[in-house]
């Protein structure tokens, strides 16, 4: 074949090319690799802490026993991350790990700020020694404070916090409206209820009828109080009566 006819076939299969198509195809390849490098360099614009630094952290709710500080701390790794790339749900779990947080919610505000608004705990008694009791009858852990008043000492198994604080609701509202107050209410793992005055007085309350074995209790005590000996205890573990113990006699037979 000569030189002749190789440059007229070639020919040939130039005319047939579509080049609308072609330069077509041309400009679409160009303009998907120049959304790529701009997706590129925004992706490093967007996670560049020193292009797009957290500038401030503004803090709302009202907060008595968790401090600025320990904010600072908590945040310390999470604020070296840029505007955007800064995971709000980390800021919040980092935020909610804090002893005397309950909830915290995070939201960002452009240009460089994160918005956070912090609910604290509400305690309302002592849980089996150590812990914390909320509203809610959820246990939580944190330190001892000296500028919390005198709560009621709760007590039972894992698991049964709302219970016993929805007994002690009832018990000492009952008891309340008839000159007691209620210090502590604890629920055996037997599921027995167990109960003491803030005047000393100790209540077996037994596993049922709480309630109206309480009321027996305050029905009787008029009697009980004209006796010479103080009430230490009263067990009202029964179907119709109850058996007292005397102080006294307590300390004798110790």
């Amino acid at each position: 074949m000569s030189w002749a006819e190789v440059g007229q076939r070639w020919k040939l299969r130039l005319e047939q090319v579509d080049w609308y198509l072609c330069f077509g195809l041309l400009f679409l390849l160009l303009v998907l690799l120049g959304l790529s490098m701009g997706a590129w360099k925004l992706n490093l614009i967007v996670n560049d802490a020193d292009a797009l630094p957290i500038e401030a952290v503004a803090i709302r709710g009202e907060r008595a026993r968790t401090s600025d500080e320990e904010i600072q701390v908590a945040l310390q790794d999470l604020m070296q991350r840029s505007f955007f790339s800064a995971d709000v749900n980390q800021v919040q779990n980092a935020l909610e790990a804090l002893p005397w947080v309950y909830q915290a919610s995070v939201r960002r505000e452009w240009p460089a700020k994160l918005k956070v608004y912090l609910v604290e705990q509400q305690v309302v008694a002592h849980w089996n020694g150590d812990a914390w009791l909320n509203i809610h009858g959820q246990v939580f852990d944190a330190p001892q404070r000296a500028d919390i008043g005198p709560l009621p000492l709760l007590a039972g198994p894992e698991g049964q916090s709302k219970v016993v604080l929805t007994a002690y609701r009832q018990v000492s509202e009952l008891l309340k409206i008839n000159g007691f107050k209620l210090d502590s209410l604890s629920l055996s793992p037997r599921h027995a209820w167990h109960g003491s005055l803030d005047n000393g007085i100790k209540l077996e309350l037994g596993r049922e009828d709480k309630m109206a074995r309480i009321q027996r209790f305050i029905n009787v005590y008029p009697t009980l109080a004209k006796q010479s000996k103080p009430v230490a205890k009263v067990d009202l573990r029964y179907d119709t009566g109850l058996a007292v113990g005397w102080e006294n006699a307590q300390k004798e037979s110790q």
